[in-house]
């Protein structure tokens, strides 16, 4: 009888002990989130892609004579009084996603599986230069040459243009997608395995959300 009991209360603890490893297994990656988000945190601003833009800006003006007969207004071009300018310039945009403020609310988790929502990726044009050596420009006699203002205020036109296709390119995509195949790794060294990981998105983005997105420095280099 005492062998019959004994046997009870072996059977009792190691179930109580397989049910309690399950437990602690769920509580443990409970408990291990904060960590995670310190980990994505660090990320900061993770570039996840890179483009590089050519572009060539075109320019084209006439000097006028304008004024009115019999009150009757009138514009003529002059002689000689045509300016035409195109002006290669090379981009570069980087694609990324910025984690610094990325926290518990981003993470949803239910038992084994966990999803991450990504926060908004952004693109940056970091850097824009114009091909001095290239400029071709047509200056008639009548014209003073393009001063180094016009050429710099036709560069800001410019980036601003590359700015408006930035949704046709794909870099948003890409760039979602790489951050995706970044934090995977990093989440599986939390318990997780890969197939229970899933990386989302907020919200799918209209060309104007991406072009809002898009951040462009105020000068070029």
């Amino acid at each position: 009888m005492r062998k019959v009991i004994l046997f009870i209360c072996l059977a009792a603890c190691l179930f109580a002990s397989c049910s309690g490893g399950s437990t602690d297994s769920n509580d443990a990656k409970n408990d291990s989130l904060p960590l995670l988000v310190i980990q994505v945190q660090k990320c900061s601003r993770l570039y996840t892609t890179e483009f590089l833009v050519h572009k060539v800006v075109t320019h084209e003006d006439k000097l006028k004579l304008e004024g009115s007969v019999f009150e009757k207004r009138f514009s003529i071009n002059l002689p000689l009084g045509e300016r035409k300018i195109a002006i290669p310039m090379n981009a570069t945009l980087k694609g990324f996603v910025d984690f610094s403020n990325f926290s518990i609310e981003n993470i949803r988790q239910e038992g084994d599986k966990i999803e991450i929502i990504l926060p908004d990726p952004q693109v940056a044009l970091t850097s824009s230069k114009i091909d001095r050596e290239g400029v071709k420009e047509y200056v008639a006699l009548l014209r003073s040459n393009f001063s180094d203002e016009e050429l710099t205020a036709y560069e800001q036109q410019g980036r601003q243009a590359i700015i408006k296709t930035i949704p046709k390119m794909g870099i948003v995509e890409r760039a979602r997608q790489s951050a995706a195949n970044v934090l995977i790794p990093i989440i599986e060294k939390f318990g997780y395995k890969k197939e229970d990981i899933t990386v989302s998105f907020r919200k799918d983005l209209t060309d104007k959300d991406i072009t809002t997105l898009s951040e462009m420095p105020q000068t070029g280099k």
